[in-house]
């Protein structure tokens, strides 16, 4: 049962509005890292956590009210000057936005949200006191040096002998090697030892109870292993949309001026069955469905506009989360937006969220290099990922870029064979972009270690299929030592679909556009066989030919006279059918309750006759199950009907 019972509207409004501000916030927080003097942006930032504590006061939600209370104390002691922002407190002020957004998780499961953490209750009590400790230059140096000397450990190890042995010499006495490590000598059963923040702590406590580090999400903590990605209270698909009022006044403008055009139209059709046949009346009926055809066009277009929304709400979270990454990994990144006012359809701004959380997480974690290494480069200490959104056409652009150390693609090649995902033959054959593209594959990873950040080698296979899934296409581009840039290109909407409308056995079915690379002609003395597979050269391309009637499992009646050539992800082949009809910008109606395998959804032609809409890379599945038909039997069908 729900906490909020009879308040359900009023809790919804509150999470939507709630959680844009606390989006809001975390921006304005990392570009107060920046500017920490920036008045301006301190008051914008007290605001948000005073309206998110009198939206929680309505519904009761006392602890969340206490957490934003003492988050705002602290905020007005900023900006009235009375503490400066330091590390520390931003540190705190992190931890209390991802506490409020773990209560706003809560709110929308219908409960009422518990305690924040008693730590950072204590902490925020501390920054309001001004008795946070920061770090000082002495324990800096002390830790530079422990750093120095944990280095010529590892590279000059003593002896097992020298190592202190507990009794009964079963394994090291590891407070002893942690005081040869680091010169401290640990003087407490739990081993922690203060002012030592550049090493790993040896604690006896159990994980759990270990407190939250600052500035970082549980998620991130090393050895954490959930999956990278959005939040638990981001992972809810959001239903509602935001619609600017005009675009629903043109909407409901049209709407009139259509009944106004049906109401014409019923007019004419009771003067045509009352026997007038001139030519005044037959000119007036084919202005009225011009007419109708305009405005239906009209409100087609408008009311796709409603669905479309700015990508600057997607991107507003994801310089926090460069944030934090960057900060648990030692670099100091800077993540730029740009292109945020452009549109895109609500769908896919949805579907796209874990996709570029990946491939930023992937820049900082891979791509940026760690500041020692950039400045022995002659780069700045500082980095920078760029996430831009810019329409190109019928399509949106957007690019991740960052200027870190790029991709070697002898590297990629050798790790590729070391992996056994590719033979040195095929290696030695690649060229650039095939090899850039292994990165997509299951399973390959530059990292020889798991972290909760990379080295599963599932990422960048998993943001590929949803691009895919999405119609979209993605790109690499990589130069060492200068970065490495990602394009991904995505229709407008999915609503409507450009499809190639073929046939097979006189049943029309519908192609994605953006698969279609040209229409061919099948002739017998352009056909080839390689493995027992017929196969067509294209422009010095050998490529399969597969029929379309072996991928549905029919009997093929008649003979191929057209080939389409596709290109699915980095495949290409010739798609055997016996006829087109053109092209088509076909409205999608999904298969909800039964989709067969292979079919991405239906639509409806202009003489009424249902069109099933392939999924041609399910249909595929693993391309070596579809080698095609012999060339002989190809070549036979193709000569009998000459």
């Amino acid at each position: 049962m729900s906490d909020f019972q009879g308040m359900e509207e009023l809790l919804q409004d509150f999470l939507v509005e709630a959680s844009d501000l606390l989006s809001d916030v975390d921006n304005k927080l990392v570009d107060l890292e920046r500017a920490p003097r920036d008045r301006a942006l301190l008051n914008e930032i007290f605001r948000g956590f005073h309206t998110i504590k009198g939206g929680a006061g309505f519904l009761n939600a006392t602890e969340l009210v206490t957490l934003c209370h003492l988050t705002e104390n602290l905020f007005d002691k900023l900006r009235t000057g009375e503490l400066e922002v330091t590390a520390e407190t931003m540190d705190v002020i992190m931890d209390a936005t991802g506490a409020v957004r773990t209560m706003f998780g809560a709110l929308e499961n219908g409960a009422m949200p518990t305690a924040a953490p008693v730590r950072l209750i204590e902490n925020l009590k501390r920054a309001l006191a001004g008795q946070l400790v920061e770090s000082s230059p002495a324990v800096t140096q002390e830790a530079a040096t422990q750093r120095e000397v944990a280095r010529e450990f590892m590279q000059n190890p003593p002896p097992l002998t020298a190592v202190a042995m507990k009794e009964g010499g079963s394994e090291p006495d590891w407070k002893a090697l942690l005081g040869a490590i680091t010169g401290v000598t640990p003087e407490t059963e739990t081993g922690v030892v203060e002012q030592t923040p550049a090493l790993a702590v040896i604690s006896a406590a159990p994980p759990d109870s270990a407190p939250g580090a600052l500035g970082r999400r549980a998620a991130d903590k090393p050895g954490n292993e959930g999956a990278p990605g959005r939040r638990e209270t981001e992972r809810g698909r959001d239903n509602s949309i935001r619609v600017d009022t005009t675009r629903l006044d043109q909407v409901l403008n049209l709407s009139g001026e259509i009944g106004l055009t049906r109401n014409r139209l019923a007019s004419l059709r009771r003067d045509i069955l009352g026997g007038a046949r001139d030519g005044d009346t037959l000119h007036a009926l084919d202005e009225a469905v011009s007419q109708l055809d305009l405005l239906v066009s009209d409100l087609q277009s408008a009311v796709m506009k409603t669905r479309m929304q700015p990508i600057g709400r997607l991107f507003q979270k994801y310089p926090r989360i460069a944030r934090d990454l960057a900060r648990n990994l030692g670099k100091d990144v800077d993540l730029v937006l740009l292109g945020e006012e452009t549109e895109i359809d609500k769908t896919m701004i949805e579907d796209l969220s874990d996709p570029i959380i990946h491939l930023i997480r992937n820049a900082v974690d891979h791509g940026i290099e760690p500041t020692v290494d950039r400045l022995a480069c002659g780069k700045s200490g500082k980095s920078q990922v760029r996430l831009e959104a810019r329409q190109e056409g019928d399509h949106v652009v957007i690019v991740i870029a960052d200027d870190g150390r790029g991709m070697d693609v002898e590297k990629l090649r050798a790790k590729a064979v070391e992996k056994g995902l590719i033979s040195h033959e095929e290696a030695n054959t690649m060229d650039e972009r095939q090899s850039f593209n292994l990165i997509f594959l299951p399973g390959f990873s530059m990292k020889s270690e798991v972290s909760s950040v990379s080295g599963r080698g599932v990422g960048m296979d998993v943001v590929r299929t949803n691009i895919q899934r999405l119609n979209g296409s993605i790109e690499i581009n990589s130069v060492v030592g200068k970065g490495t840039t990602i394009v991904i290109s995505l229709p407008l909407t999915l609503a409507i679909l450009p499809v190639l409308l073929v046939r097979v056995s006189d049943q029309p079915f519908a192609v994605p556009l953006s698969m279609v690379r040209e229409i061919l002609n099948i002739e017998p003395q352009r056909l080839q066989e390689v493995s027992g597979c017929a196969t067509m050269i294209v422009r010095g391309e050998v490529l399969p030919v597969i029929l379309l009637t072996d991928l549905l499992g029919w009997p093929q009646a008649g003979t191929p006279e057209y080939g389409v050539l596709m290109q699915v992800a980095d495949s290409s082949f010739i798609l055997a059918i016996d006829s087109f009809s053109g092209r088509d910008d076909a409205v999608i109606k999904s298969l909800d309750d039964f989709r067969p395998k292979g079919v991405a959804g239906i639509t409806t032609m202009s003489n009424g006759q249902i069109v099933l809409i392939l999924d041609i890379k399910e249909l595929l599945g693993d391309p070596g199950d579809h080698r095609g038909a012999p060339r002989s039997s190809l070549v036979l069908e193709l000569a009998e009907a000459a």
